[in-house]
């Protein structure tokens, strides 16, 4: 199943940030520190060149911190990109991002040069409540749920460092299907792209292999189950969650699964490690090949259509 989420307002807010981009001194792109590959958008890789890039983990406290460092550790080997990993709630939040702006741009943001700041997120990531720590009150509308902010605001800070806000965009086409999973069972796509069983199942997967202690504590469990819908029928059965002749609702087990996991009910949890992402890349990029290769056959075999009608006539 491919999972695909793209408004209208969030191509408008792509085509802005394309426009804008040459003019800002830097970028700050606020990352799910659960998901830290898949909360990435590929614009900005494809647009940055050299430009400063700050990595902001969101939620880092809702992550696996020993992962956090290893995905840090990553994003830093490329040239111009720091990282920051910050809590929801961490008090020096707007010290420390301020701090690293100062460091990355440090020839601006004196009394006559400002410093522009194009700030991304993918949506329900954290940016507008991080938005609002920096400039010290409410300015951009929080919520927990995918797409709050609409549209592009600029929000003035101290040190003469001037924030440019987007909306919370995806992209077109999320090409690796695990990532558009990982996307959804964090919240960062609304319900109505995805049916609530098949991202619990994924999650499940995922949980029983990677953190099987974590899901014994959390369940109950003293040996897990063997695969991802065993599990949900038992704790569906545990829960209470069924149907009239004793089916498992699948829908309510899985919903509050996936609360319990947003949440950090199960513990903090990180979804990828660097090494999941270079195999499945590896895939996406066989797939890319594969589907060029149809694509040129179906141009290759009109092309070979049309010379023979041409010929027919002559």
């Amino acid at each position: 199943m491919q999972i695909q989420w793209f408004p209208g307002h969030m191509h408008k807010a792509q085509k802005e940030v394309r426009e804008i981009f040459p003019l800002v001194d830097m970028v700050i792109e606020v990352l799910d520190a659960r998901i830290p590959y898949s909360s990435q958008n590929p614009l900005i890789a494809e647009l940055r060149q050299d430009k400063p890039t700050l990595k902001i983990f969101s939620k880092s406290d809702m992550a696996d911190p020993e992962l956090t460092k290893v995905w840090q550790a990553e994003m830093e080997k490329t040239h111009n990109i720091k990282t920051l990993a910050l809590s929801t709630q961490q008090a020096d939040r707007k010290h420390l991002v301020l701090n690293q702006i100062k460091k990355m741009v440090p020839n601006r943001g004196d009394s006559t040069r400002v410093i522009h700041v194009l700030i991304m997120g993918i949506p329900n990531v954290g940016k507008s409540t991080l938005i609002n720590a920096l400039a010290g009150r409410q300015i951009a509308k929080t919520g927990n749920e995918p797409a709050v902010t609409k549209m592009q605001q600029r929000i003035k800070l101290e040190d003469n460092i001037t924030l440019i806000d987007t909306p919370g965009m995806l992209w077109p086409n999320i090409e690796n299907p695990l990532s558009g999973f990982r996307l959804a069972a964090t919240g960062g796509i609304k319900e109505t792209a995805f049916e609530l069983p098949d991202i619990s199942s994924y999650l499940a997967e995922y949980l029983l292999k990677a953190y099987p202690e974590l899901m014994k504590t959390r369940y109950g469990f003293e040996v897990l189950p063997s695969n991802d819908m065993a599990f949900l029928e038992s704790i569906g059965r545990s829960r209470g969650c069924l149907r009239s002749g004793g089916m498992v609702d699948l829908d309510k087990i899985s919903r509050i699964f996936i609360n319990e996991y947003r949440t950090t009910m199960i513990g903090g949890i990180t979804l990828e490690t660097p090494e999941m992402m270079h195999a499945e890349l590896a895939q996406v990029e066989i797939a890319r090949a594969e589907k060029e290769a149809k694509k040129q056959a179906r141009l290759d075999a009109r092309k070979q259509k049309n010379n023979k009608r041409s010929r027919g006539r002559s």
